[in-house]
């Protein structure tokens, strides 16, 4: 397997054909959905991946697909994207991740993230890496903070109904070196 890049743990690639079932399970799982509106099908997931590859191709970076470089199975998405809504701080490139709960607790979405802003940083220089989640979502908060960035500030997400109790978001921040 030819990968972009790695961490300890984890391969980062492109997105095949062959990895809809696994992302479309993780999609589908009302846990791992927990701080997302709702759960996707089968035939949004394949959407999903579509517009990674699309905007892999025109920039370089997506949420990558994740292998566990152990077994070579694909657990997920870590990586890089720019948000498609309108915010005080956007046009921004942002991180953010989606494990299969079968590898929570391990460390595995730190890790990645932390391989993501390296290369983000040093590969692709882009400057600045924000990420943001619901407010009550304090799993991917715990990551951000352990992969180095800081709360910067909170927003209502535009792209959540109004009065939704997801709608409101913390956003964090991480300066590359200079």
């Amino acid at each position: 397997m030819e990968y972009l890049f790695k961490t300890q743990r984890l391969g980062f690639r492109p997105w095949r054909e062959t990895d809809l079932e696994s992302l479309a399970a993780l999609n589908a799982d009302p846990v791992a959905m927990e701080y997302f509106p709702v759960t996707l099908t089968r035939d949004e997931t394949a959407a999903m991946i579509a517009r990674f590859s699309a905007h892999f191709e025109e920039h370089g970076y997506c949420f990558f697909p994740v292998d566990l470089l152990e077994t070579g199975e694909c657990i997920g998405f870590i990586g890089l994207s720019n948000p498609r809504f309108e915010s005080y701080f956007t046009p921004c490139v942002e991180i953010g991740w989606r494990l299969s709960r079968s590898v929570w607790g391990k460390g595995l979405a730190t890790e990645g993230a932390l391989g993501c802003l390296e290369y983000a940083f040093s590969s692709l220089d882009i400057p600045r890496i924000y990420s943001f989640t619901s407010v009550y979502n304090h799993r991917s908060q715990r990551v951000m903070i352990k992969a180095g960035m800081e709360k910067v500030g909170e927003f209502d997400h535009p792209s959540i109904p109004e009065g939704h109790w997801l709608q409101r978001h913390v956003l964090y921040c991480l300066e590359g070196k200079k």
